[in-house]
């Protein structure tokens, strides 16, 4: 039969016109046509969803085991600390390794006339080792302030000891701290053996490039371990360890002898010491 007005008319309805050219556009959903669609769509986008979580459970699960480290990092910081006061760094009053803090100081250095803060520092020690030597030591009387006599037996011994630096002056490079390590050494050993021995000042940095970048914050470790040797670390990674008693002497000596670098972390050592007793 031929297409009659109203038929035409109710296609029409159906189509979008371009206004200017009148040409139809795309054809608009009935909506008995969403009616019929819309279950099926529904379910397919349910099922794709369960899907997706199923694929993903697992690393969530992951994810939760990688924050158990981070549980157990929180735990050090629970270990009290003893803060340098004229830096406001903290250090920790124990290592993992049984190693106790026995004092605190800052090293200074005179520039041009101003005195400028290069290091915090904190000084440990096997304290049991260190009460048996000193009370193995024959004393002249039973000592009630800290003597020479007993600082020497620290510097001498081969008892385990780390110091500690954390870095404040901002400007401080590797190659500054190379100096200032052969500086201070060397008047280390002129005061130990009334000589030089450049070759064992320079050792003590040993391959640490002077590329390292130090900012402050960073941490310079220097322990001296059994058999007299002395091993460096610089932001946790060993640069020397070297085998020298002269060298851990002259080390020590620079915190503990005669001009010392903080008189007051000498004296707080020397009231540790008396307290083993």
């Amino acid at each position: 039969m031929p297409t009659t007005v109203n038929e035409v008319a109710e296609k029409t309805e159906m189509l979008e016109l371009d206004p200017k050219s009148g040409v139809a556009l795309k054809p608009t959903t009935t909506k008995d046509e969403i009616n019929e669609t819309a279950p099926d769509e529904l379910t397919d986008k349910v099922t794709e969803a369960d899907e997706t979580i199923n694929k993903t459970a697992p690393t969530e699960d992951k994810a939760d085991q990688k924050e158990e480290p981070a549980a157990a990092a929180v735990k050090d910081e629970d270990i009290p600390v003893e803060v340098e006061p004229k830096t406001g760094i903290s250090f920790p009053v124990k290592l993992r390794d049984g190693k106790q803090l026995t004092a605190v100081g800052l090293r200074k250095k005179s520039m041009l006339g101003i005195g400028i803060k290069i290091y915090g520092f904190g000084i440990y020690a096997e304290n049991e080792k260190l009460k048996d030597i000193l009370l193995r030591t024959k004393f002249e009387k039973e000592p009630t302030k800290a003597t020479k006599e007993m600082y020497q037996v620290v510097i001498d011994s081969d008892v385990g000891m780390m110091v500690r630096l954390v870095i404040v002056y901002s400007s401080l490079t590797m190659s500054m701290v190379r100096k200032s390590f052969d500086e201070g050494l060397g008047a280390s050993i002129k005061k130990l053996t009334g000589g030089k021995n450049e070759q064992i000042t320079k050792m003590i940095m040993g391959e640490a490039s002077d590329e390292i970048k130090l900012t402050p914050g960073s941490v310079i470790e220097i322990s001296r371990l059994p058999g007299y040797t002395l091993q460096t670390k610089v932001k946790g990674e060993i640069v020397s360890t070297v085998q020298s008693e002269l060298l851990c002497r002259a080390y020590i000596y620079m915190y503990l002898g005669e001009d010392p670098f903080d008189k007051e972390a000498k004296e707080k050592f020397g009231a540790s010491m008396l307290s083993l007793f």
